[in-house]
């Protein structure tokens, strides 16, 4: 039998305005990166997908260069876009990012004119499309000029290749003049990209919100779970006898300090009914200051939890105390998005 989408798939997922523009995102949204690689089965990538689509995400975000395989995972979703998709382009929002960082190969990823332009091409080709609705310059690089990168990003709209433009991972001062460059262009950024784990400090940052707030630029976080730190199955695992050693790049510093606050934000999730990924999820999209967060998901159940945390979005003024507590004291940045709501 043919799948075909819920028919109220609408109803049972929030959405919010990015920016100051009518584009409505969900307020989860589908990463396809390192979960989305050759090294999955098609058909359980493309139950994740559907499940998705079922349960109201309308955005999904591919990184070209991120996983094992570069280009694998915009080439699968280019297969379900054929399938099972092809009806509903146009109700969904599809975003890629390439420039410094971004991508990797036998040359270095660089975010001059003729690498941003050429990776979009590559992308669109690979999800056999006409345009993408987001597409970010990933990193600010410091061997090309911010004028060059920015006149990229506005000939990629120009030229019918993407709808909006937005920026990823960029520190506050170059965040300032890309916003600004793009808006004397008459291209706006419609979005900025932060990373959600430890060490990163840019939503910390009251220059760079007001940055934001200003110029009508929506917030979409990427990594909000620490990449996994901040989940349940690592809190357990993490107890056995030397896997702390095995985790993560992001939890490095996972000590005895932290393992104990994260144990504590665990125990607030309990109480609340909620595991601890999706207390994070619903805490970081709390008082609507986050367009959206993006999650990851090798299983369709894993949509379906993360789903769930929208259900408990309502937190008491102890509660945001002790989990603005405990974030800090772990520095795991979760403080970030209590700065963002605070100011």
């Amino acid at each position: 039998m043919m799948w075909r989408p819920a028919e109220k798939r609408y109803d049972r997922m929030s959405y919010r305005q990015c920016g100051n523009s009518g584009l409505s995102v969900s307020v989860l949204s589908l990463g396809l990166w390192h979960n989305f690689g050759p090294d999955i089965p098609f058909d359980i990538k493309q139950a994740v997908c559907r499940q998705a689509v079922d349960l109201g995400i309308n955005h999904y975000d591919l990184n070209a260069g991120a996983g094992s395989s570069p280009g694998s995972a915009e080439e699968t979703f280019g297969e379900i876009l054929r399938t099972d998709f092809s009806d509903i382009r146009d109700e969904l929002v599809i975003s890629v990012k390439a420039g410094f960082g971004a991508s990797s190969g036998n040359h270095p990823a660089r975010s001059s004119r003729k690498h941003l332009v050429a990776s979009c091409d590559r992308s669109l080709r690979r999800m056999g499309l006409d345009y993408v609705d987001i597409f970010y310059t990933h990193h600010r690089d410091p061997k090309t000029p911010l004028e060059e990168t920015m006149s990229a990003l506005d000939h990629i709209v120009r030229s019918g290749r993407a709808l909006y433009v937005g920026l990823s991972a960029y520190d506050t001062k170059s965040t300032r003049e890309a916003v600004e460059t793009l808006k004397e262009l008459g291209t706006p950024c419609l979005v900025y990209q932060p990373r959600h784990v430890s060490g990163d400090h840019w939503l910390d940052d009251r220059e760079l919100k007001t940055i934001l707030d200003e110029n009508g630029v929506g917030a979409i976080v990427f990594s909000p779970l620490a990449q996994g730190l901040l989940t349940s199955r690592y809190l357990s695992r993490a107890l056995q006898d030397g896997y702390v050693a095995e985790m993560p790049s992001s939890a490095s510093s996972f000590q005895d300090s932290l393992l104990n606050n994260v144990r504590r934000l665990n125990g607030i999730a309990a109480g609340k009914g909620q595991s601890l990924a999706q207390m994070v999820l619903a805490w970081i999209l709390w008082g609507g200051k986050m367009t959206s967060t993006l999650i990851g998901a090798t299983r369709p159940e894993q949509v379906v939890d993360c789903v769930m945390a929208m259900n408990h979005v309502d937190f008491s003024i102890e509660e945001l105390t002790q989990i603005d507590w405990f974030s800090r004291v772990v520095n795991v940045r979760l403080s970030a998005v209590a700065a963002q709501r605070r100011n």
